[in-house]
């Protein structure tokens, strides 16, 4: 199947988004009169990059053409994406290995274990569309039913916007919830067409409206650690930082494992 049109299309939408978050005064460009658009105008980018307004709109309009490695890079400069955006931007331009839309890696037995040698710290295994592959018991008391959905196989994703316990249980849920989003994001431009995030996404917005409202700002994000407050059942809410690690011969498969902060 070819999906070089599905991917110029969200080359666009990414352009196009990352665009309009840049201010004229910020390129050092006049304010002139009453703008239609917010941020720059695409023949502004286009001057300010160096290359044709008319090439430009082809690339955001998803056009079949190609950029080179230099208007990309003028581009992200202009554009002022971070390492991870850049990167973001030059994969879906054709120009970084793609992943490849396959079945996805089945979680060995032996992997699957290593949540339950973990308790009682919480952790489970995800693959990259969220999708949780195994957990133990502190995982599933910390976070409520995120193992329980019935018919189909538990999601972190799902479970964040449309399992009513989250809000409840994720402090800071909107900027969570916002980050977990632009990570999915970049999963799903690593695998164009996958059905796996499609059927995911297409839920998603059906169900959320945040999704619904976030989707289309594109903003991507990397899978990291970091730390998150969380309300216990029994114990209030604590400060857990949470640690994720690629397996190395699936790295799909993410193993996160929480440690309380004392």
């Amino acid at each position: 199947m070819d999906r070089q049109p599905e991917r110029r299309r969200e080359l666009g939408a990414f352009l196009r988004s990352r665009r309009e978050r840049i201010t004229p005064d910020e390129v050092g460009l006049p304010r002139t009169g009453r703008r239609r658009t917010p941020g720059l105008r695409r023949e502004e980018l286009a001057l300010l990059a160096g290359i044709s307004a008319t090439w430009y709109t082809y690339l955001e309009q998803g056009r079949d053409i190609r950029a080179s490695d230099q208007v990309l890079a003028a581009l992200a400069s202009v554009l002022r994406l971070d390492g991870h955006e850049r990167g973001h931007l030059f994969r879906l331009a054709g120009h970084a290995p793609e992943a490849k839309a396959a079945a996805p890696e089945p979680l060995a037995a032996e992997v699957a274990a290593v949540p339950l040698l973990l308790q009682p710290h919480p952790a489970y295994i995800i693959d990259g569309n969220y999708d949780v592959l195994s957990s133990n018991r502190a995982a599933d008391e910390l976070f409520p039913n995120l193992t329980a959905a019935a018919g189909r196989p538990a999601n972190l994703a799902r479970w964040v916007f449309l399992e009513p316990a989250a809000r409840e249980v994720v402090v800071d849920w909107e900027s969570e919830a916002h980050g977990l989003l632009a990570r999915l994001r970049t999963q799903a431009a690593r695998h164009p067409g996958d059905p796996r995030y499609t059927r995911l996404i297409d839920e998603l917005q059906a169900d959320s409206a945040h999704v619904r409202t976030w989707w289309p700002r594109y903003d991507v994000q990397a899978r990291h650690s970091g730390h998150k407050r969380l309300r216990c059942p029994r114990r209030g809410t604590l400060d857990f930082a949470y640690t994720a690690f690629h397996l190395a011969e699936a790295p799909e498969q993410t193993l996160v494992i929480y440690s309380e902060v004392t």
